[in-house]
This record gives structure tokens, sequence and C-alpha cells, in this order.
């Protein structure tokens, strides 16, 4: 562990927890807002844990996550398009929450909690499988094939996981309107599993078989 990185994720941390407060809390009108407390408690606690592991015995990883940068132009796209969304989806939960346009019981918002927080074990487990897991489409120095555990089931876990989190988060804000706007997300994912694999077929030994081996890319027996 060292102070560079230390510093560097701790502002990365406090930088996220203040921009999803500002864009939760200013439209919604009021810091009164269970949903949104209740979303940045477990999104950010979790959060703040893994960084604290990642820092103790996978600093490597930890700096990739913090560090990565997409070069690809398309991911680029993919990547401004996610951002957009994402500042879309929490301003519309936030506003839902002020004039109460359409609200859900709040066994919605828990069972949505409980999703999120399984979608975040998933995602730890495919950071544990996978020590060159990348935030950016690249093939990197030495990297292997992974095939077992998730990588046995489904070719891209970290993007299952991804995609149970963020479908959950709107419910979780008691939003049916944020929830029907990241659906979009959906085709934008797809379309960054298309070109990452297109780069790992080109780059990485052993990746072609390994398509043949795993035939579903994100949901088992769907696609």
């Amino acid at each position: 562990m060292t102070i560079k990185l230390f510093i560097q994720a701790l502002t990365k941390f406090l930088v996220g927890l203040l921009l999803v407060g500002l864009l939760l809390f200013l439209p919604a009108g009021t810091f009164a807002y269970p949903h949104a407390w209740l979303f940045i408690g477990i999104l950010f606690v979790p959060m703040f844990i893994a960084g604290i592991w990642l820092m103790c015995r996978q600093p490597e990883l930890l700096r990739k996550r913090l560090s990565a940068k997409e070069e690809q132009s398309e991911q680029k796209r993919v990547v401004a398009l996610s951002g957009l969304l994402f500042i879309a989806m929490f301003v519309v939960a936030g506003l839902n929450f002020r004039f109460g346009w359409l609200l859900l019981p709040d066994w919605t918002t828990y069972a949505a909690a409980g999703i999120f927080m399984l979608g975040y074990v998933l995602y730890a487990e495919v950071m544990r499988e996978n020590v060159w897991l990348s935030r950016t489409v690249e093939v990197q120095e030495n990297q292997q094939v992974i095939d077992t555990g998730l990588y046995g089931i489904v070719r891209h876990p970290m993007y299952s996981a991804t995609l149970i989190i963020f479908l959950s988060i709107p419910l979780v804000l008691n939003s049916v309107w944020s929830f029907a706007l990241m659906l979009l997300y959906i085709p934008i994912i797809v379309k960054r599993i298309r070109n990452e694999e297109e780069v790992l077929e080109r780059d990485l030994a052993g990746y072609k078989e390994y398509k043949q081996r795993v035939r579903y890319r994100l949901i088992p027996f769907v696609w």
C-alpha cells in the first residue's frame, strides 16, 4: 500500500459520494429522502470495505480500477452514454420523490436492496476469480483465459453482476421512471460486450476456444 494510492482511492470515493448526494438530494429538494440514504449506505459502505481489502491484498488491481481510461473511441462513447444515463436516472429519481409522481410500496425498496447486495456479492466474486479484471477493454501482459467459477457459466460475469446492480438501483430509490430509463443500459452493455469480444478474440490466446466451451455471454440460457 502506498500513500499515493490511498489518497487517490479516498479522493475518488469522496468525490463519488458527494456527486451521488448532489444528484439525488438537489432534485428531491430535501435531505429527508430515506430511499436515497438507503442507497448511499448499501453502495458506499461495501465500496469502502472492498477498497480497504483491495488496498491491503491486491493493490495492483485497485490501481487498475482507479486509473483505467478507455483507449478505443467506441468504448469511450459507451462510457459517456452510461454516465449520462446514470445522471438522468438519479435526477429523475430525486424529482420523482419530490413531486410524488409514482411511488412504490416500501417492501419493493427493501427487496431491491437485497437484489443490489446480491449483485455486489457476485461482483466481489468476479474480482476474486479474475486478477486481470479491468474497467477498460484491453488485453494485459501475461493475461490468461479464466474459465472456472462464474466464468464457467457466462463469459462476462462482471457485466452480469453490474446489470443486476444497475437495474436494482432505481427500485431502491423508489422510482419506476428511473427504472424505465435504466433499461436503456441493456443495449449499451450489449454493444460493449460485442466490441470487447472482438478484442479478446483477436488478442487473447485461447479465447476462441473458450467461447465454444461457454456459450452464454451475459445471462444463462438467454444470451
